[in-house]
């Protein structure tokens, strides 16, 4: 999920301020509004994701710096704006424009293209909201690039996207798997351990690491399954396999609150043993999935 993109993000263009301005002024223009984090979306009958034309309302109330130009699509430019400012957002929307909700509440009945189109604009309006000041010299930046940077007005300094490398893990042990459930989830949810990458470490290292820091477990072998966009707020989820040396479970800090050995039986079958799988969105999922479908000779 989240991956996919139908969109040419034509990378080049970015840096032409007059083309960028022509692509927001053109008929063909498509616009993926985000409200307070929400995407527009339309949930009746087969779900989808809403690409509106820009009103003059919408124009008038954007400032052309404002728009970010996320790609082409099938010949048409592409940009995302943030309309969090406003309190009526359906004010400056065509009429029958679908609803602003949660894009994880139903991005696992999208088509995956689409998935990823909001998700990309969510992650990175994010990083925009997050970067309105030099964390240089503290001065006021400037949307240039199309979007895609933030120039310092002080320094001059400029300042690109941001995604967090984190590491997402299922340990295998046998015929079982290590999960755990963190006081945020769904009271019966376990899903895969996962943790951001540190500074001066590999990936391995970091999959070894988070699995022995949450739970204590020595993990030996690790492998890379792939990888999934997590702009919730901006992480990129880097996914692995990885060998349970040990298997008392000793939780070393907060950051779970419980975490068990399932079995391959157990999670073929967990209503039936009191315990739900992470969403369908997610990689973990995937990972436990995939797992499943690979019985071990």
């Amino acid at each position: 999920m989240y991956t996919g993109s139908p969109l040419d993000r034509m990378a080049e263009r970015r840096p032409d301020a007059e083309w960028i301005a022509d692509a927001i002024a053109a008929e063909t223009a498509l616009v993926v509004p985000l409200w307070r984090t929400k995407s527009l979306l339309r949930s009746e009958q087969a779900p989808a994701a809403v690409f509106v034309e820009p009103t003059a309302a919408l124009r008038g109330a954007v400032e052309p710096a404002e728009w970010v130009f996320l790609g082409m699509w099938s010949g048409r430019p592409i940009f995302t704006v943030d309309l969090s400012a406003t309190e009526e957002p359906a004010a400056l929307l065509p009429p029958d424009h679908g609803a602003f909700g949660d894009l994880r509440g139903i991005a696992s009945l999208l088509p995956a293209g689409e998935a990823s189109i909001l998700a990309h604009a969510r992650g990175l309006l994010h990083w925009r909201s997050r970067t309105r000041f030099c964390s240089v010299c503290g001065a006021p930046c400037e949307p240039t690039g199309g979007g895609h940077v933030m120039h310092c007005t002080g320094c001059g300094t400029d300042h690109f996207p941001r995604t967090d490398p984190a590491v997402i893990m299922l340990v295998t042990r046998g015929d079982s798997i290590l999960l755990g459930h963190a006081s945020r989830f769904p009271t019966a949810m376990y899903s895969t351990l996962a943790g951001f990458v540190e500074p001066g470490e590999s990936l391995e290292e970091a999959v070894a690491r988070e699995v022995y820091e949450e739970t204590g477990i020595r993990v030996g072998h690790v492998a890379y399954h792939s990888s999934q966009p997590w702009p919730f707020p901006a992480s990129l989820m880097l996914g692995f396999y990885a060998e349970g040396l040990t298997e008392e479970i000793t939780l070393h800090d907060a950051e779970l609150a419980d975490a068990r050995w399932f079995t391959r039986a157990m999670c073929l079958s967990p209503e039936e043993h009191g315990f739900q799988l992470p969403g369908g969105d997610s990689i973990a999922r995937r990972l436990v999935e995939d797992w499943l479908a690979h019985p071990a000779d």
